[in-house]
Parts: C-alpha cells; structure tokens; sequence
C-alpha cells in the first residue's frame, strides 16, 4: 500500500527485498545491524500486528517507521494506546523532510487505532536529533523517568547509556 508520494518521497509498506537494502546501508553507516529486526516487523505485519513502513527518496529506500496498534510493552503496554517503534532515516537522506512525513504518515495511522500514540527514545547523543523533532511535535514524557531493558529503572540502580535506556514520550493524536 502507498501511504503518501510526492516531492520525491514514498512512503509505503516494507517489502521483503528492503530488508538487505536497510541492513546493507545501516551497515555501511557504522550501524550494528542485521536483516532478524525487519524480517520480525514482516512477520509482524502479515500477522496484523503492525503496519510496517518504508520511506523512499527518489527511488532509493531512506528510511523506516513501525505503528503497533496495540503494543504489548513499554509504559502504555496493554491499554490500547498504537505505540511507533524503530523510526529511522538513513544517514545520507537525512534533512530532506523525510523523518516528518514518517511520522506524519504514522501518527495518522495511529489516530486511527487510538487518541494517543506513544515511542521510547533513547537517550544517549545518537538519539538527540529525534529527542528534538519529538518535543517539536508535541510528545511528552510519561513521568515515570527512564526504562532500561523493557522495565523502569529504579532510582540510583545501575544501567548503561545504551539503546535499551529509554524515555517513553506520549501525544494525543485525536
């Protein structure tokens, strides 16, 4: 299904055969990467689970962007809320407005689920530019403070400033 094309920008559903190309270009930007992540949001996706999204920008696949309807983790688990999981352009399109029609494109699918839309973002520097586009769009923090390793962490315990560190972030799409 396409979901919005204009200005160079697709936004349609992941294929299988974008999974090597994602894999491949988080690879080459430095990225631990491998294709076990977007063939589990195929499965998801056949399995009505999520809707899964590509982005692409003059013919070549730019980034991605996932809406669980009905996420079974993080802060909102189990209430109804669709959460966006896994949001990212590749490096070299980056600042060509694509990361705004992704979530454009997501918090309306999302509406359509339910009034609110939630995502973790981590927090360490490779996360700042999303943590901005967020606050710019309105998300707030859920007021539990920080996850890590899908749980709240607790004040003064230990963690680690990796991608498993998180804030979850909340906006009411309706």
């Amino acid at each position: 299904m396409i979901y919005y094309d204009e200005n160079g920008i697709l936004i349609r559903d992941l294929q299988k055969s974008d999974v090597r190309i994602i894999t491949d270009e988080e690879l080459a930007q430095g990225w631990q990467s491998t294709t076990d992540k977007y063939e589990m949001r195929l499965r998801d996706q056949s399995e009505g689970k999520a809707i899964a999204l590509v982005a692409e920008y003059s013919g070549s696949v730019a980034g991605y962007i996932n809406v669980y309807p009905d996420a079974k983790w993080g802060a909102y688990a189990n209430r109804g809320y669709a959460e966006i999981v896994d949001f990212s352009v590749l490096e070299k399109f980056r600042r060509r407005g694509i990361g705004g029609k992704l979530m454009d494109i997501a918090e309306r699918i999302a509406s359509t689920y339910s009034d609110t839309v939630y995502l973790g973002v981590g927090l360490h520097s490779g996360y700042g530019s999303a943590q901005r586009m967020y606050i710019k769009r309105g998300y707030l923090p859920d007021g539990n403070g920080v996850w890590y390793k899908n749980k709240i962490c607790e004040p003064y315990s230990d963690c680690c400033n990796d991608d498993d560190l998180v804030l979850y972030l909340s906006k009411r799409v309706r």
